[in-house]
């Protein structure tokens, strides 16, 4: 199977209100990296909501999208974490974390309602943040002469490169992250320029 070259993400957070028979629902969409980051979002809501009812939640992670998670927070089984990770997965989105935090307004909403609340809540909040497209990136590690320098930053540049990391000495070292769509094309002008070493990261 041919590796994805694009993914899509969001780039900003956004929050959007759902309410339905007294309950309030109020969906928070963050731009996602890692899993510690996420726990840290969940534990500001928390703070910033002690009175809410549930802090459920989905999200989902890598470019190829393997690391997800969703969570009910005492809500009947599947009625919400799910839901909101449907909306993520609906409109193909990796890197993201939706947090629905429902305040109750005293009438049960049965299965269906909560279901149907938990998918409009984290939608409305999906379509105020802009989605993006962005290669999928492979890193390599570059070293080379000070005085070859030039060369392999015009390299980078010209192909829309990410440094990562760079150390400056009379031997230099670059970590990049070259777009898998253009990484062929990288690695041939690298590699034309002499007294150079190019090795993947991972």
């Amino acid at each position: 199977m041919k590796e994805k070259e694009f993914y899509y993400t969001i780039e900003k957070a956004a929050q959007a209100e759902f309410k339905d028979r007294g309950s309030k629902f109020i969906a928070y969409v963050f731009p996602l990296r890692q899993v510690e980051e996420f726990k840290q979002l969940l534990r500001n809501l928390k703070k910033e909501h002690p009175k809410a009812a549930h802090h459920c939640f989905a999200y989902r992670i890598g470019t190829d999208g393997t690391v997800f998670r969703s969570g009910d927070d005492g809500e009947p089984a599947g009625t919400a974490g799910k839901p909101i990770l449907s909306q993520i997965d609906s409109r193909q989105l990796t890197n993201v974390a939706v947090i629905v935090v429902r305040y109750f307004g005293g009438t049960l909403l049965g299965v269906p309602g909560l279901i149907n609340a938990y998918k409009t809540a984290a939608s409305f909040a999906l379509q105020l943040s802009p989605i993006v497209q962005k290669p999928v990136e492979k890193e390599v590690q570059i070293q080379f002469d000070y005085t070859r320098l030039n060369e392999v930053m015009v390299v980078l540049k010209q192909y829309n490169c990410r440094v990562i990391e760079q150390q400056m000495q009379l031997f230099c070292t670059i970590k990049a992250a070259i777009p898998l769509n253009r990484k062929e094309e990288v690695l041939y002008h690298l590699n034309e320029i002499p007294h150079i070493e190019v090795a993947p990261t991972s």
